[in-house]
């Protein structure tokens, strides 16, 4: 009697996984990202990236090149373009409040900033951004996520179809608002209109793509109306049962999906250091 023969192929076993809160949110455990990660467990990173918007590594010892070498499994980095925040490779910056010579060695150096998406006013905004913390003050300086599903997902059936097939201008005003709105958008500002809801390219679901720092008007509607309407939505998004809010760690790595979350940031002393390397990952046109 001859027995079929079934070839079996093994898979990495699941992740350890701890959520991070109700909202959104999980740590991975037990993965050092200086060791070379295989196709079958950067998969299993990745769905859990997916299920769960923000993915979370302690205890990581990372050079910049570690760093770039785990965030290109995700996509392509972006080249930073203000070089005097680059220290050697070219796709990593320096977020800091730290001065050398007077001037601050990294980008968005002090203060809190509203909830925004990264890049949402370039026609491809960023994908997904990498966050590592190298020096962080003893109080403040958290990272707020919000989730950008749950928040189309219990929006009242009448706002849904208010902003249906609508886009709204997004804008960074890098001279006076990079980390406050603006009121008003002079001409050489970079903008670009994006949906008002977005659809996530890899899990189908949708979420509401607008953002309290940086989206200025909703198209096609008389100002007020368009004023009235963005700040209702943005109350809504950054209701507290939609957040994770982050306390840093030294050798925490953070990554977060900028096409369903939006993220912020608290105050903190001048007076402590705080010193981050970001890479971002290129993304597509939202849909």
């Amino acid at each position: 009697m001859e027995y079929a023969h079934t070839e079996i192929k093994l898979r990495a076993p699941a992740l350890a996984l701890r959520p991070l809160s109700a909202a959104l949110g999980a740590e991975i455990i037990g993965i050092d990202l200086r060791q070379e990660i295989d196709d079958d467990v950067f998969a299993h990173i990745r769905d859990a990236w997916h299920q769960n918007l923000v993915v979370l590594l302690r205890d990581q010892k990372l050079t910049e090149e570690d760093q770039v070498r785990f965030a290109a499994k995700f996509g392509s980095p972006a080249q930073i373009h203000t070089k005097q925040f680059v220290r050697s490779h070219p796709a990593v910056m320096l977020i800091s409040n730290i001065r050398e010579d007077g001037k601050p060695i990294g980008a968005l150096p002090d203060g809190e900033m509203h909830f925004h998406t990264d890049q949402c006013h370039q026609e491809r905004p960023a994908m997904a951004s990498m966050l590592y913390a190298l020096e962080v003050p003893s109080t403040g300086g958290n990272t707020l996520f919000a989730n950008g599903y749950r928040a189309y997902e219990t929006l009242p059936p009448e706002i849904k179809r208010r902003i249906e097939g609508r886009k709204a201008l997004n804008a960074y005003d890098y001279e006076t608002a990079a980390t406050k709105r603006g009121t008003r958008l002079a001409p050489s500002v970079p903008s670009y209109a994006h949906p008002v809801v977005r659809t996530h390219p890899a899990t189908g679901r949708k979420a509401l793509y607008v953002n309290r720092l940086m989206t200025v008007r909703i198209e096609g509607l008389p100002a007020q109306e368009s004023d009235e309407l963005l700040a209702t939505l943005f109350d809504h998004q950054e209701r507290r049962e939609f957040i994770y809010e982050h306390v840093w760690r030294a050798g925490d790595l953070l990554i977060w999906d900028n096409r369903c979350t939006l993220h912020a940031r608290t105050d903190f002393s001048p007076n402590e250091r705080r010193l981050m390397r970001r890479v971002t990952i290129l993304g597509e046109k939202p849909a």
